[in-house]
Parts: structure tokens; sequence; C-alpha cells
């Protein structure tokens, strides 16, 4: 029997500010690795590429965020499905995205339901999840403008609430008071708002026509001013960022299902979550005797109802307490009672006025090539650990105000600078001077490490002048 064709949307985007220290702008939530090792994005990458009649899936992302996006996809795209990437220069919000989304499948693929998949969620149900995304393409084929409606399991205040009968939609509610919260539930006619989409691109375009004729008009022209390059399964289309900068923001919410009468509401429930803050990922965690749920090491001691994220490799003692949220990272340590575990964003918001370091990147930072790791720093230096991936290269880049030295603790790193080029082998090291253009790459098969001395009067990461880069960034 044939399988009706799908095209899973998954957008990743966000901060996610409640789940600080762990989420940072530069690595946001859904790159979160949780306690199984898998990241939230490689599980919903996962979900969408197990549903019958899916051949590709496509991603909408910030172009800052496609490297570590397809390295978490190759990981577990075992069956080899293709796969897009449609990059924003920067945020537009999900009506952005998703009208992006559309307009490049407009062509090829007008009348093949699009499921929209928030990245970051967590979904237990797998088989409840297919038979709901069944049901919702159903209604997509109708012309339906679709959303996955969550059969509500307490009266919570951190999600948007759908008003039903059935699969007709009512009304759309904001995040509630407890005590509205509580009526809802107990009333029987409300569901959570997943986030969760599913239509045509024919069906939600022609909605945006109507609607938000500004938002559409101004992603049809980022997406038709786009740079395109393919690879082998896979295309990358970086959206015009003057275009983009012209669209307006808004949540796709707001801009179409709020408005539009063609909407429908597939009720579910589907063990649904999305992690919105540490007490529903702590939740993931098994509990013990006393309530405390642990990831990582720790020693507790007359301890109740704690959650301990031990996430620096360091242990974490506790006594005498009960009902807080810790968690200890490699430079930040949070400590919050669990009923505000909520409110971890003002912090966030709080480092990010600041300008604090710790609001936007770990000690170890993602990059194209492969990371690095701040080991220590102090007045005119910096040690790093520096993994560059199998056949990656940095750019050919020079330091006004520092030189490095390097020596290599596993693997054979090319090194080429001022007088030529040469390998560098286990045990070995070498010498970059201050304004000396020089390239590092990994020739081999296995992951290069290196310890990296920064020495000189100013070591920020904005003292590079890349004169060549593989990645797009000179």
């Amino acid at each position: 029997m044939a399988v009706d064709p799908l095209i899973p949307v998954i957008l990743s985007g966000g901060a996610g500010s409640r789940l600080w220290p762990l989420s940072r702008e530069a690595h946001p939530k859904p790159f979160i690795r949780l306690p199984d090792g898998r990241s939230l994005l490689q599980k919903s990458f996962l979900r969408a590429a197990a549903l019958p009649g899916v051949e590709q899936v496509l991603t909408v992302t910030n172009r800052e965020f496609y490297f570590q996006t397809a390295d978490d996809y190759r990981a577990v795209n075992t069956a080899g499905l293709a796969t897009t990437y449609l990059l924003e220069p920067f945020g537009r919000n999900t009506a952005a995205a998703v009208a992006a989304a559309a307009l490049s499948l407009e062509a090829e693929h007008p009348d093949v339901p699009m499921l929209v998949l928030p990245a970051d969620h967590l979904i237990t149900d797998e088989a409840a999840f297919a038979q709901a995304v069944r049901r919702a393409a159903q209604r997509a084929c109708e012309g339906c403008l679709v959303t996955f409606g969550i059969q509500p399991e307490a009266p919570e205040t951190g999600y948007g609430y759908i008003e039903a009968e059935g699969e007709r939609v009512l009304r759309f509610v904001e995040k509630p008071d407890a005590a509205t919260a509580r009526q809802f539930v107990a009333s029987g006619r409300f569901l959570w708002n997943s986030g969760m989409f599913c239509f045509t691109a024919r069906a939600v375009l022609e909605e945006y026509a109507a609607h938000v004729p500004q938002i559409l008009e101004a992603v049809r022209r980022s997406v038709e001013g786009a740079r395109r390059s393919r690879g082998e399964g896979t295309e990358q289309v970086e959206l015009d960022p003057a275009a983009f900068e012209a669209v307006p923001e808004d949540s796709l919410d707001y801009a179409l299902m709020e408005r539009s009468s063609r909407v429908a509401v597939v009720p579910c429930a589907l063990g649904w979550s999305d992690i919105g803050s540490w007490s529903s990922l702590s939740e993931l965690l098994a509990a013990d005797e006393a309530g405390n749920r642990v990831d990582g090491e720790a020693l507790l001691r007359d301890v109740r109802d704690c959650a301990v994220h031990s996430r620096g490799g360091r242990l974490v003692g506790a006594l005498g307490v009960e009902g807080l949220v810790i968690v200890d990272t490699e430079d930040a340590l949070l400590v919050v009672a669990s009923e505000r575990a909520q409110e971890v964003k003002h912090l966030y918001a709080e480092l990010k006025t600041r300008d604090h370091p710790a609001y936007r990147l770990h000690r170890t930072v993602h990059r194209p090539w492969g990371t690095y790791t701040v080991l220590e720093e102090g007045e005119k230096f910096k040690i790093k650990r520096i993994v560059v991936k199998p056949g990656a290269s940095l750019s050919l880049q020079m330091h006004h105000h520092r030189s490095e030295h390097w020596v290599v603790v596993s693997g054979t790193a090319k090194v080429i600078h001022g007088d030529g080029g040469r390998y560098v082998r286990t045990n070995e090291s070498t010498y970059i001077p201050a304004c000396t253009p020089h390239r590092l790459v990994n020739p081999g098969t296995l992951d290069l490490v290196m310890i990296e001395v920064q020495s000189g009067d100013y070591l920020g990461e904005d003292d590079i002048v890349r004169m060549d880069d593989a990645y797009g960034r000179a």
C-alpha cells in the first residue's frame, strides 16, 4: 500500500533562557544533551524521520547553528534522509520561519502536508504521536491549518491553552494564572497549545496572503534572494539578510492561527513536554526514596525533593536542604527553589544586560571545525584545549595582539604559517608569532587534540583577521 508523503519542518531557535546555565545564547536549548546522551534536536529529528512517508527533513535555524545542527543530524541520520536547511541571519519568530519553509516547498510540493515541529520538545509516546500526525495530515489535505492540542495533565501556567469542541477550535488563550488554569482543566474543554502544526504549503500561504501579507512578501523576497549551496543529499539556503531584516516579528499563533477560519485541532495525549524549566527537565530523572533526582555525581545527606545536575564534572555535595534545583556547570552554578524554576529567565536577562559572557558562551565553544575549551586565563595569557574534527581546517587568519604556542596532545596537525607548512605530531609543538598569517588543518582520520597557550596584551576572540575561510566567515 502506498504511503502518503509528509515533510517534517523542524524549527530550531530560541535561547532557552529558563534552562540557564546549561542553555546559552550560543548553545541554545535544542542542543542540550539529555541524560541518555542525545540532544532534544536529535530526538526531534528521529521522531520525524520515523513517520511513514518521510523522505526529507527541512530545518529552519540561525545560520550560526548550521554546522552544529548538521553534526547532530549526521550522528543519527542512519537512513540517509535528505536534509534541507533554511538559514536565518537572525530570528524573526515562528511566523517568518514557517513562511520561509512553505515558500521553499511551494513550487514542488504545494499540497504535501508540512509537519511543523519545535526542535526542543520531548514526546515519549511515539505511537500516539504517529496516530495524531496521521489524523492531522488528513485534515491538512482538506485545507485545514491543524494544531495539536495536548490533553492537560495539570493546571500548568507555563503553557497557552486552546478551548475546543472536538476538533473545532473555539479560541486560543494566553498563559493563564494558577486559578484560571485550574478552571480550564476542571472544565474539560481546554487543551495545552503544543506549538506543533500541520498544513499544506498552498493552504498556509493563502492564509498568510489574507491576514499578514507584509510578512509573506518580505519573507518571499528573502527566499528569492537566498544564497544556495548543495551537497550529497543536503541543501543550504541562506536567506537574504537585507530582505529578512524587513520581516515583521510575530508568532504563527498570533499571525495566523488566531485569525484564520480554517483552523482545526487534533486532541492528543503524547507524553509531551516543552522542557521549559529545570523542574520539567529534572522529571526525566528517576527519583530516589527521598524524592531526589540526580544527574552526575552528588553526595546528599538529609536532602529531600531536590534535583541535582552536575554537568561540570565536579562532585556536588548538599546537606539539610529540600525543594531545590542545583545545576553545576564548568563556569556557573545555579541554586533555585523548585517552585521558582520558571524565573531563571530573569537571571539570564540580567546577565545579558551586564554583557556577562556566561549568558552567551560555555567554556566549551562549538565551531564549524570542532570545539575549544578555555582551561585557564589571567593577565596576558589564556590556555585552551582545541579539538579539530578529521579533515577540518580553521580559517587562514592572523592576530594583531597575541602570539600562540601549540602543543599536539593526540593526532597530527598540519600547520601553515609564514615559513611555509609542516606537520606537527603527538608530543610536538610549534609557535605562531603575532601578525603572522596561519592556518591549522587536521589531515588525519581521528580528532586532533591540542593545547593552545595565548600570550599578549589583548586576548579577545575579536582579534581574528580572517583572510580565507571554508565556512564563509572571511
